[in-house]
Order: structure tokens, then C-alpha cells, then sequence
């Protein structure tokens, strides 16, 4: 029965991961309803405002969810959002029995859902692939439990661990194979970070191309309110969402500037002389934005790591040596001091795209709250 229940859950999460990208806020979540040992109806949750898993796999299902076992990746709804609750389509299907990893972290749900079911004489199994579901869902449990998107940082290096010559060289670092998975990941994201020292070397337009499922936000970091304001960025601010995030006393004429020109402009607290990584960090989670990328530079970088706040990493992996002592590594900032607070790398994946190596992982979490 354990095999069994194993096999229908990682089919319900390999479905659920289908969503990626096209569901934020809201969770990735699938579902499959199995009747005599065979599947009867699969579903996942396509995209915001749109049908939840559970209901795609029930009305898939038909008449044969009568008598059935529903396998759904988190606990199914209770509330009503830009959806009816997941619970009385389970009800008025008739499914006998329930599987999920664990409850919903969102206050509105944990668990009353399974209540709800097991109220009306529905059988509720949990704890099935619940170690798999969490790291799926690592997003969305952050987002709910420290109200914080989720960090991924993205860099380019060559061997030597160096992401730009002494004088300050680094295009191109990466080849083209590698821009373009960048850009892959640039266009599930809901917003990508750069410091304006990156905005003043290299003047980028951060956008995604070609166009992707979401089009990010564009977040600036500068403390001192330096950027150019004939930068790509400001000048295209009109066109495409631009957020420069400025020191809490940097002057009035630029935040005005940057307004008129079509920026969104917010004041963070600073630590240290530079913008604070967990203040900011709410501020984006309180404008519905749960999976940001931090692009560089080195500082910034430096800044995150430093606060705990990186959650994923992305690196791409260059066959050359650049050497010098002055040239930069990725990540600046104070760092450790012992190899006893090293950010470990819980799990990862290496592909090669041509002559590079392409490196990504999560990092194990400081802080790992249940999903139950």
C-alpha cells in the first residue's frame, strides 16, 4: 500500500510542478484520483485564478471519482477565493479517502480542510512524500510563514571563481547557451535584483527574451541615489515595471526624477550604510511578489548571503582562468568566519550547455518551518 501510495503522489507532484511559473502567489499543486488501482482523472493547478488541481482531477474523473481516492499534493481548500472551496467539490464528488503530504501553512486552511473531510466521513491519510512535497512548495511555505519571497541568486564565473577582470571586464563570462537558459529563468520570476553599480557599469535592461510566462519587476538597489537617469532602465521604466529601492535619505530632487519617469520608487532602512536585505525583502512580499533573482553585483550578493536570505543558487560555470587578487568574486560582503555557518547546498543539479557548466541548488534553510 506504502509503494503504491508513493507512486500516485510523485505523479501528483511531477503534474503539480507543471505549474511553475504560471500559479504565483498561489501554490503548484496536482492531483490524481485513482479508483481499483488504476488512474481515473489527473489534474494541476494551470494558472492564477484559474480551477485548482483538485477540481481538474475530479471533473477529469467524472463519475468514477465516486467511491475513489483523491492524491493531491497539499491539503485541499476550505475558504472561498477567486475559487470555490476545494473541499465540497471533494464532497459532492463522492471520493471515499484523501492522501496529502501535509496541511496548507496559509491560517485560512492549515488543516481545517482535513477536518472538514473527516467530518463527513471522509478517510484522511498524511505524511505521503511529505519530505518531496515540502521542497516543492519551499516558495510558497516562505511566502506564507516569514511573509519573504523566495531568494535565488544568479551568477557567471570562470574557474578560478571570478565573475570579472581587475579592471572590471566580464562581458561575456558566460556563452550563449547559458544567456539563454538566464533568461529562461528570468521569465518565471517575479522580479529580478541588481545594485546600481551593476545599472552603472553595465547599463542591462533586465527584461526577458524572448518574452516568458511572467514579466519581472526590475529592482534597483541604490543607497544613494546615483543611478543615471538616462539609464536603460529609467528611460524604458514607462514600458516595463522598474522599482528603484533608495536609502531612506537620499534626496528628494531624485526620488521626484525617477517618479516622472515612470519609476517606482521606495525608501528602505539601511544597515551597515546599505539597504537592508530582510526590510526590503517584506516590502516586495507585500507586493505579491514570492520568487525574486538576484543578478549582482558582488555587494549585493555579499548583502543577501550575509542576512541568510538566499534560498536557491544559479551558476554558470566558464572553462578559462582570470586570475589577479583585485579581480572580483561573486559574492562580497563580510562572509563566514568559520566553514561552520558555510551556506550548504542541500541539493543540486549540473548540466553542460556547451563549454559551460551549468551549477544550481537550493541551500539548506536557516529556518525550516513544516508544512503541516
Amino acid at each position: 500500500m506504502d509503494e503504491n501510495q508513493n507512486k500516485w503522489m510523485a505523479l501528483a507532484l511531477e503534474l503539480a510542478r507543471r505549474g511553475e511559473g504560471w500559479v504565483e502567489p498561489n501554490p503548484m499543486v496536482g492531483a490524481v484520483v485513482v479508483k481499483h488501482g488504476s488512474i481515473v482523472g489527473a489534474g494541476w493547478h494551470r494558472k492564477f485564478g484559474g480551477p485548482h488541481a483538485e477540481v481538474e482531477a475530479l471533473s477529469n474523473a467524472g463519475e468514477n471519482a465516486q467511491g475513489a481516492t483523491l492524491y493531491v499534493t497539499l491539503e485541499p481548500c476550505c475558504h472561498q477565493g477567486k475559487t470555490p472551496p476545494c473541499t465540497e467539490a471533494i464532497l459532492q464528488a463522492g471520493i471515499a479517502k484523501v492522501v496529502a503530504p501535509c496541511a496548507d501553512p496559509n491560517p485560512k486552511v492549515s488543516t481545517k480542510g482535513f477536518e472538514i473531510l473527516k467530518s463527513r466521513q471522509v478517510e484522511v491519510v498524511t505524511g505521503v512524500l511529505e519530505e518531496e512535497a515540502r521542497n516543492l512548495l519551499r516558495p510558497f511555505i516562505k511566502f506564507i510563514t516569514q511573509g519573504k519571497p523566495f531568494v535565488l541568486a544568479k551568477w557567471a564565473m570562470s574557474v578560478d571563481g571570478k565573475i570579472a577582470t581587475a579592471s572590471g571586464e566580464s562581458r561575456w563570462i558566460s556563452n550563449d547557451l547559458s544567456r539563454q537558459k538566464v533568461h529562461q529563468l528570468r521569465g518565471r520570476m517575479d522580479a529580478i535584483v541588481v545594485g546600481a553599480g551593476t545599472v552603472e557599469k553595465d547599463d542591462p535592461e533586465l527584461t526577458v527574451r524572448p518574452s516568458g510566462i511572467r514579466t519581472p519587476i526590475r529592482v534597483v538597489l541604490d543607497t544613494h541615489g546615483r543611478i543615471n537617469l538616462e539609464s536603460k532602465l529609467v528611460q524604458t521604466a514607462q514600458e516595463t515595471p522598474t522599482l528603484i529601492v533608495l536609502g531612506n535619505e537620499s534626496p528628494t530632487l531624485k526620488q521626484q526624477s525617477l517618479i516622472s519617469r515612470g519609476c517606482r520608487v521606495l525608501l528602505n532602512p539601511l544597515e551597515k550604510g546599505r539597504i537592508a536585505p530582510g526590510p526590503l525583502l517584506k516590502e516586495l512580499a507585500g507586493m505579491g511578489l514570492q520568487n525574486i533573482l538576484i543578478e549582482g553585483g558582488n555587494q549585493v550578493l555579499g548583502a543577501f548571503f550575509d542576512a541568510g536570505e538566499v534560498d536557491e543558487i544559479h551558476v554558470f560555470l566558464a572553462p578559462f582562468v582570470i586570475g589577479g587578487a583585485a579581480a572580483l568574486s561573486p559574492v562580497g560582503g563580510s562572509g563566514i568566519s568559520s566553514l561552520l555557518h558555510k551556506h550548504s547546498v542541500n541539493s543540486f543539479a549540473c548540466d553542460q550547455l556547451g563549454d559551460n557548466l551549468y551549477f544550481r541548488g537550493r541551500l539548506k534553510a536557516r529556518e525550516n518551518p513544516s508544512c503541516a
